[in-house]
């Protein structure tokens, strides 16, 4: 159960006076099965434990990212363990993961992280950062003393045969960590703990020690680390030489040097100790407690007591422990529902002796409830990244949790069941080499594009025996061969969109290329070259007689302006060939646009640029076709430039360009259809009545926005600015996932200079243009993060940009000003919510999303964050909306009982 990232529950055992900085570790021996891992270690460097006992090992060979950095010397002392002398940091990518391969599925493990800040950046600044077992939230790390070290320890079921440990960047500090270790325990141990709930250690504490070391490897053959426990002068210690017995089913296993020391109490008939949880914490997060326990003194008095918890009767029995034998006293369901825990051991009337305790283990109860990608997915996914050297954030589990699937993947996520890959697009990756048949093993794949690559050699047929693959992208390759047989059939069934431009010397027939390669005789040359002379004077006749066909054609055949139900409008053509413009996706022919819209039927949007129709591609893709049919040169070229970026930008909250036609008539962009409209439309209420969002909603489509602008300005090479974010350019599809689109003035950053690019005049829509932008021509990222901010205050307000007075006397009001006016004066969130919401909201969040809106709309550009900074925000509000257990959907609609359309400017 993961509470607010900035709070760590805090426990407290009363007058527990040891801690576990830099304790030493005794005893030697075997471990068999362990993998240590030194975080940070230069690659074939082995670092050991102060007595040697344990190994580590460099963590090359267990993730491809980060950086390796020493700590500082001021906190390296005699008694530091060598594996916090260095860490690995991860400034880049939001989930950074450790992969432990070799398991075996169904096994339980314990793995320990650990980590000391020591400084080692220069910064000596707090850094609060989440650890992930798998696709489990784990614990979160809140780093606040240089010189402390930080234990997290987890017990839990492997689901697969390997285990990933993740951290993940909340935007509050770079993650780093020392240290890693996995050591494997016998199934029955840790009863509590199966597929279903992991145990998160608290404390693991040894009562009554005769010094401050800690005890694990090779006391402890699981290598647990036994803190040292103490009261003085309020508990007596013992202790005894002897081994402790335990029986072959034991639960626990505490080793014996743990049980051979205890405490009793000094003058009292009780033993007590307590943890309570931060107030503003979750006061139902669910513990389970091992209280172990041995008579270390053989006598032939009583010694018999009760447990209780906050004075209610724990073990139902009182208990008498057995001279050297363990015993422990176990939860059969957790403990929750308190802040404060209060645990008695009280001698009973009978008892002639105090209660005695030899060890305590408290643990938080963690339901395991992601499910992991399709273990076959996987494996293949990983052969590809492999293949190919994919460097992109390919971290971690590829589809969950959804908020951190793997760039370029689109998967499906069913009710139960594995997530799925469906959708892999690696298209300009820069990738080289053949076509892996790894690809074959994505069985649920649907769509593959590995379009604008350098992949060279044939296309394997294993790709035909996918059994949902319905679009092929390879065009802009350097591939051979002949396509094979089973791909051309399915393309002729019509169940396969394949797409081969722009592979030169690839044989698009299906027929044997391979008498291109044979040694041409005499007359086999003359042929070479008689017949290309040939085909191209035909081709060049016919092409003749096409275009005096087409100029024969009337002036109603093809007029994109003329409103059918308006024809008096007339149009100029334009000579767009003559532009230096190349686009690389499918190209249109008019006729091929005629067939997909049903000879421009439905119309479903209208504005300056022209008009925007329905379509429906061969293999029942739903599209859009945005004509352009204005006469002014800077339209066309501003449409020129939108389909320039188009073609190279890449990523699920972009909309993606499906083709193009570009000739001296029809100039028309094919998108892919978003059937929600826009957020405007859903903000304000646009034609089709559309009822307003709830509150989870907006801000879930709100971070895939900022997500879709982050991309722009990092992932994008140059960086490009948007200079047009608004409402009306983020569209929703049918699960209301939001895409950002309209891409006609954009800009690029120039490579020599990535800070800002100067334009000869503003442009932009009114309330959303960056004030130092419009005061300096300088265009920046930061003027897209100042747009955006508008564009979450509209999420919170369902206000316009610009507020117009209600009375002819009162001027226009911007919203930035609208709403600081009235958080200044009330501090009342609630004065500036959209009434609309009805209050299905957790008020954390909207302040949270407020303060991230007012943040970026900054005077100054220098004082506002980055897309990145901003999308880490709004998870974090996501969070706290989550945690509040707003799940109603009551103020959703969806695409079934909405006629929402498309606007004019949703293109």
């Amino acid at each position: 159960m993961k509470n607010s990232p900035r709070r760590e529950m805090v426990l407290w055992f009363v007058f527990i006076a040891c801690f576990l900085n830099n304790a030493g570790v005794n005893g030697q021996g075997d471990n068999t099965g362990f993998v240590s891992i030194d975080c940070g270690l230069p690659e074939k460097d082995i670092s050991s434990t102060l007595t040697r006992t344990l190994t580590y090992s460099s963590d090359a060979q267990f993730i491809d990212a980060g950086t390796n950095y020493n700590i500082s010397a001021e906190y390296i002392t005699p008694t530091l363990s060598p594996q916090y002398f260095n860490v690995r940091s991860f400034k880049t990518g939001i989930r950074n993961c450790y992969t432990i391969k070799y398991l075996v599925a169904g096994l339980k493990y314990l793995v320990r992280a650990t980590f000391m800040y020591g400084n080692y950046d220069g910064l000596n600044k707090e850094v609060v950062f989440d650890l992930h077992i798998g696709v489990n939230y784990w614990k979160t790390i809140n780093i606040s003393d240089p010189g402390k070290t930080t234990i997290a320890e987890v017990i839990f079921v492997c689901p697969v045969d390997y285990i990933q440990v993740c951290l993940v960047n909340t935007g509050l500090g770079i993650p780093f960590i020392s240290s890693l270790d996995l050591r494997p325990i016998k199934n029955h141990l840790y009863p509590a703990v199966n597929s279903s709930q992991s145990l998160v250690l608290v404390r693991r504490l040894n009562a009554g020690p005769t010094d401050t070391t800690i005890i694990r490897y090779p006391d402890d053959p699981y290598d647990r680390m036994w803190e040292p426990w103490s009261n003085l002068p309020y508990w007596n210690e013992t202790n005894t030489t002897s081994y402790i017995q335990t029986s072959p089913n034991d639960l626990f296993e505490a080793p014996s040097a743990v049980l051979q020391t205890a405490v009793i109490p000094v003058n009292s008939s009780e033993i007590q100790f307590l943890w309570f949880v931060d107030p503003t914490d979750d006061k139902f997060i669910s513990y389970v407690a091992n209280l172990h326990f041995s008579e270390l003194i053989q006598t032939d008095q009583k010694r018999e007591f009760t447990i209780t918890i906050n004075d209610v009767p724990w073990y139902k029995h009182s208990f008498s422990p057995k001279y050297l034998y363990q015993d422990t006293i176990y939860a059969l369901r957790p403990i929750d529902g308190f802040q404060l825990y209060k645990v008695t051991l009280a001698a009973t009337v009978d008892s002639t002796l105090p209660p005695i305790l030899n060890a305590v283990e408290l643990f938080i109860l963690l339901p395991v409830s992601a499910v992991t990608t399709d273990n076959g997915d996987v494996s293949a996914i990983n052969a590809i990244k492999s293949s190919y050297k994919v460097t992109k954030n390919w971290n971690g589990d590829p589809c969950a949790p959804k908020t951190y699937a793997w760039d370029g993947l689109t998967c499906s996520y069913a009710v139960s069941g594995s997530p799925r890959i469906t959708v892999l697009n690696l298209a300009s990756n820069g990738l080289t080499g053949e076509i892996t048949n790894a690809f074959a093993n994505l069985t649920a794949l649907q769509t593959l594009d590995l379009s604008h690559n350098n992949l060279t050699g044939s296309i394997p047929d294993v790709l035909s025996q996918l059994p949902s693959l319905s679009v092929l992208d390879l065009s802009g390759n350097q591939l051979n061969g002949s396509i094979p047989q089973g791909l051309l059939k399915k393309t002729k069934d019509g169940s396969l969109t394949l797409r081969i431009g722009n592979n030169m010397i690839l044989c698009s027939n299906g027929t044997s290329c391979d008498q291109s390669t044979r040694k041409l005789n005499g007359s086999t040359m003359a042929m070479a070259i008689v017949v290309p002379i040939v085909l191209v004077v035909i081709l060049a006749a016919v092409g003749i007689l096409i275009i005096y066909k087409f100029k024969k054609l009337p002036a109603s055949t093809w007029n994109p302006t003329i409103n059918p139900q308006n024809t008096g409008h007339s149009t100029v053509a334009h000579n767009v060939d003559s532009t230096s413009i190349k686009l690389e996706n499918r190209q249109f022919t008019y006729n091929e646009l005629q067939q997909i819209t049903n000879n421009f039927q439905r119309e479903i949007g209208r504005g300056g640029f022209g008009i925007v129709y329905m379509g429906l591609l061969v293999d029942g893709t739903q599209v859009a076709v945005k004509i352009q049919s204005n006469s002014s040169t800077q339209e066309v070229n501003d449409f020129m430039v939108e389909a320039q970026h188009l073609t190279r930008i890449h990523h699920r909250n972009l909309v993606s360009l499906i083709g193009y036609c570009k000739d001296k008539n029809c100039l028309a962009l094919v998108l892919e259809y978003m059937s929600e409209g826009t957020l405007e439309d859903h903000l304000r209420g646009g034609a089709a009545n559309t009822r307003p969002l709830a509150w989870r909603y907006r801000i879930q489509i709100a971070l895939e926005s900022a997500q879709g602008l982050e991309y722009l300005h990092k992932g994008c090479n140059p960086p490009l600015i948007h200079r047009d974010v608004k409402p009306n350019n983020i569209l929703l599809d049918a699960k209301l996932e939001a895409k950002i689109a309209d891409f006609g003035m954009s800009k690029p950053l120039s490579s020599n200079n990535n800070t800002h690019v100067t334009t000869d005049h503003v442009v932009g829509t009114p309330g959303y243009v960056d004030p130092e932008y419009h005061m300096t021509c300088q265009l920046t990222k930061k003027s897209d993060v100042y747009s955006f901010g508008v564009v979450l205050l509209q999420m919170i307000t369902g206000q316009p940009a610009i507020i117009k007075g209600t009375e002819p006397d009162n001027e226009s009001m911007n919203l930035i000003q609208w709403v600081r006016e009235r958080l200044i004066t009330t501090s009342d969130i609630e004065r500036v919510v959209d009434a609309r919401m009805q209050v299905d909201y957790d008020i954390n969040s909207v302040w949270k999303v407020a303060d991230v809106a007012l943040k970026c709309t900054a005077q100054s550009g220098a004082q506002r964050p980055t897309m990145t900074e901003v999308a880490l925000q709004l998870k974090e509000c996501i969070e706290l909306e989550a945690a509040a257990g707003r799940n109603s959907t009551s103020n959703f609609h969806t695409a079934n009982n909405s006629s929402t359309v498309c606007t004019c400017e949703n293109y």
